[in-house]
């Protein structure tokens, strides 16, 4: 009876696709999921112990909207060391409940009702929930697995309408684990600035890059910095998927705006949750980040492996390099990606994402994630072949 009270902006964005493959897993003792993007590490010890430490300390008042301004200054140390943009901590970082916190924002900031949201895609699935909460037209710009599901400036091109004002761009990309070289980004850059573009640039796997490729900031690139907005966070690369801590950076009065929203409907991050990223970054420093690349080691390893894997099976797999995910292709089994996932569950109890859930050019391709322990993978691998054997 109460449905009429909703707004049907809200209604008609369908729930999460991923969603439902987990709840059919939750009934399975013996399900073995490739489906979830988080890490199997744990958060280092002194990062915990920080947050705990700061806890009994007793510190649970709120912080500055803006974060801590020590962690705003670690966050601008690192983009500038790191990824050579510099920002300033006191007015260009803002810090935030995750890295979706900082997109949702974004969008909300840059957009008016009817403004178009190009979207690369296959993509992270929030990206177009979010324009539609926002008020934007998300349009899809298609990438393939021919071109390493890299975008292609033409392609973006075509898309480009009187109405377009965002450009999201996301590499290293959840669910494919594709990379944007250098040569790329600056055609892209060129195509941003001819159409007046800004840029929300989710840098959530920068960190996660493999066989000595570098994720550059298009940030970073001449006439770049004034239209683009860095999205990051400490889920991925730091193992702190639980902390729901991220941040954007962005010219000061983008980020002004974003503040706004920000302080209204948030207030301020959690605390601990700042006290422990300030640890990790200022840590990851003094270590030259010796946490961060012994995971992006072992993830390394389960890449080649699994790659490897799914090309014996008969499922063509380009090698990714960057994030934690692989994109294999299903189609000459003959069904649908849904179709896979879902006989793939309920006949051998390997949860894998669809790809069409994450856009038009995902269909025909799974994601599987392999951030998890070598022992399941290679239990899960066993069945998919069992599987593929049994079509």
């Amino acid at each position: 009876m109460s449905a009429h009270f909703i707004n049907p902006a809200i209604s008609a964005v369908p729930p999460s696709a991923i969603r439902r493959f987990f709840d059919i897993a939750g009934t399975m003792k013996d399900a073995i999921s490739l489906g979830v993007g988080e890490p199997d590490f744990v958060t280092p010890f002194p990062v915990r112990n920080t947050a705990i430490d700061s806890l009994l300390d007793g510190e649970t008042q709120y912080t500055a909207n803006s974060g801590l301004l020590p962690l705003r200054n670690e966050i601008a140390y690192y983009l500038n060391n790191r990824f050579d943009v510099a920002y300033d901590p006191n007015s260009e970082v803002l810090v935030t409940v995750g890295a979706s916190e900082a997109i949702d924002l974004a969008l909300r900031v840059l957009l008016r009702p009817g403004d178009e949201v190009l979207i690369p895609e296959p993509c992270y699935i929030s990206y177009r929930a979010c324009a539609l909460f926002a008020g934007g037209v998300p349009v899809d710009v298609p990438t393939r697995a021919e071109n390493d599901f890299q975008l292609q400036a033409q392609d973006l091109e075509a898309c480009i309408t009187d109405k377009s004002r965002v450009l999201v761009l996301s590499y290293p990309s959840n669910p494919t684990g594709a990379v944007l070289p250098l040569e790329r980004l600056k055609a892209i850059a060129e195509v941003a600035i001819k159409h007046d573009l800004f840029v929300v640039c989710d840098e959530i796997y920068a960190e996660l890059c493999y066989d000595g490729f570098f994720q550059h900031s298009i940030a970073s690139l001449p006439g770049m910095r004034e239209r683009t907005m860095v999205v990051s966070g400490f889920s991925k690369a730091f193992a702190m998927t639980g902390f729901r801590l991220g941040y954007l950076c962005a010219p000061g009065e983008v980020v002004k705006a974003c503040s706004r929203i920000h302080q209204y409907t948030i207030m301020c991050a959690s605390r601990q949750s700042q006290v422990a990223a300030y640890n990790a970054l200022k840590q990851g420093r003094e270590t030259e980040y010796r946490d961060v690349n012994k995971m992006r080691d072992s993830y390394d390893r389960r890449r080649r492996l699994m790659v490897s894997a799914f090309n014996e099976m008969g499922l063509d797999c380009f090698e990714p390099k960057g994030a934690f995910y692989t994109f294999p292709s299903i189609r000459s089994t003959g069904l649908s990606s849904e179709q896979f996932c879902e006989r793939l569950l309920q006949e051998h109890h390997v949860v894998c994402v669809p790809g069409n859930a994450f856009g038009p050019s995902g269909e025909g391709h799974i994601r599987c994630c392999y951030a998890t322990a070598t022992d399941k993978l290679l239990e899960a691998f066993d069945r998919i072949s069992a599987f593929l054997s049994s079509l």
